[in-house]
């Protein structure tokens, strides 16, 4: 599975940005897909997955705020983030498993090379 991240960018405090992530394959459907971010000087951190049959989990810090969702006939899956944070600027990856609504980076397969969100206050 090859994937490809986008939609980042810089936003004010408050605003939105939706990130999506494009997959190549015909098993898409089969993994669950996350996201995760890692900002400056700090180790990459879980943000949100979704399983095969769309059961989802948020890190408690970005829960209210973003939704993750997938479209399994355009092998894509997308983080809605509202509400933005300057403790959201990070570079979002996305990435696949095969297990279940994984939230540790290590029990993933296959990662994207992760968009830049930049928050300003």
């Amino acid at each position: 599975v090859q994937l490809q991240a986008s939609g980042g960018g810089l936003v004010q405090a408050g605003g939105s940005l939706r990130l999506s992530c494009a997959a190549s394959g015909r098993t898409f459907s089969s993994y669950a897909m996350g996201w995760f971010r890692q900002a400056p000087g700090k180790e990459r951190e879980f943000v949100a997955v979704i399983s095969w049959t769309g059961g989802t989990s948020y890190a408690d810090s970005v829960k209210g705020r973003f939704t993750i969702s997938r479209d399994n006939a355009k092998n894509t899956v997308s983080l809605q983030m509202n509400s933005l944070k300057p403790e959201d600027t990070a570079v979002y990856y996305c990435a696949a498993t095969r297990r279940i609504l994984a939230v540790n980076d290590y029990e993933y397969d296959y990662w994207g090379q992760g968009t830049q969100v930049t928050v300003s206050s």
